[in-house]
């Protein structure tokens, strides 16, 4: 396994780690759940993914309950809750100090720990100052219940602002944004963050690199049984799969396979090892619903040195979509 600083700050974590999105309860059981975490841990890896708002909260009772009864030592891995989405009540939602303060509690309980290593806002909050948002979370780190804070899905600019108010109140600032980047997705992390990376030292814990399972190859020839987009609760991801834009990535997705081949491994090992050359990628969270599946992805790092400047071209054919840079002026 390598290991990665999580932007400029001192934690190294795993360049692949895992995450329960998805899979936990809807696919993948406490048993199914601990197999899978086992595994990943056997093969270096050191953070855990999970959220609040996971199978409404589902999901870190699963990797609780996992994780006590694997009974590692807690100074060995990493794990993370994200806050947002608590309920439907107004204290339930967004990042007020209350729920804030409440979420990681709430969060803490179901994943049976003391502390978490990470605690992400899961999207950002207009109806409350973002300063309120960074004392509560300054509050939690010196009670010692979060080590380092961050967000998902945050825009370049709001980073920015939280980064200079917790400046100016001499306390911790965002560490690590999660975005969404994957061979589809690349404008926010490769050009949008692009200054952030330096500025603020901005770590980022990467999702959905297999496209919501687009970059398997699984969906060339419809949506098979069982799969994340045959779930009723997932019907979102099926539309986007079914519009234009899902059949042309089909498409491309069905000619990366074509040069994974040419390259002796398979497509998902391709497009998480495309991720892995990013150098302002921290780690990729993989997702799985069974063991087989995990494996797999985990042997992309031994993909990763065969993409050479050349490989790398012809990814940019196919793919047509390299993100222009921000403009230095």
């Amino acid at each position: 396994m390598e290991y990665r600083r999580l932007g400029k700050s001192g934690l190294q974590i795993s360049s692949l780690s895992f995450g329960s999105w998805v899979t936990f309860h809807f696919q993948a059981d406490t048993s199914a759940a601990k197999e899978m975490m086992s595994c990943a841990y056997d093969h270096g890896v050191n953070f855990f993914d999970n959220a609040e708002v996971y199978a409404g909260g589902e999901s870190e009772r699963i990797m609780g309950q996992a994780l006590q009864e694997l009974g590692w030592g807690r100074d060995t891995y990493c794990v993370s809750s994200k806050v947002f989405w608590g309920g439907q009540l107004p204290t339930q939602r967004g990042l007020s100090r209350k729920h804030v303060h409440d979420a990681c509690h709430a969060a803490l309980k179901r994943l049976r720990v003391d502390y978490l290593d990470l605690f992400f806002c899961h999207r950002p909050d207009l109806d409350t100052p973002i300063e309120e948002t960074v004392r509560a979370m300054t509050d939690l780190i010196a009670q010692g219940k979060v080590l380092y804070w961050g967000t998902s899905e945050w825009s370049a600019d709001q980073l920015s602002e939280a980064a200079g108010v917790a400046r100016a109140l001499g306390v911790p600032g965002p560490t690590m944004d999660q975005p969404q980047y994957n061979m589809f997705v690349r404008d926010k992390v490769e050009r949008e963050f692009s200054r952030l990376y330096e500025t603020i030292g901005l770590g980022t814990t990467i999702w959905s690199p297999l496209a919501s399972g687009i970059l398997t190859g699984k969906y060339a020839n419809g949506i098979p049984d069982g799969s994340r987009m045959s779930l009723p609760e997932y019907g979102f991801l099926r539309e986007r799969l079914e519009s234009d834009e899902g059949r042309q990535q089909v498409e491309k997705a069905g000619a990366l396979q074509g040069l994974a081949t040419e390259l002796g491994t398979t497509l998902p090992k391709l497009a998480i090892a495309w991720c892995l050359k990013n150098e302002n990628v921290s780690t990729v969270i993989l997702g799985a619903s069974k063991v087989s599946q995990l494996q797999e992805t985990l042997g992309a790092l031994d993909v990763v040195p065969q993409l050479d400047a050349e490989v790398l071209q012809k990814i940019e054919g196919i793919l047509g979509n390299k993100p222009s840079e921000l403009p230095r002026y």
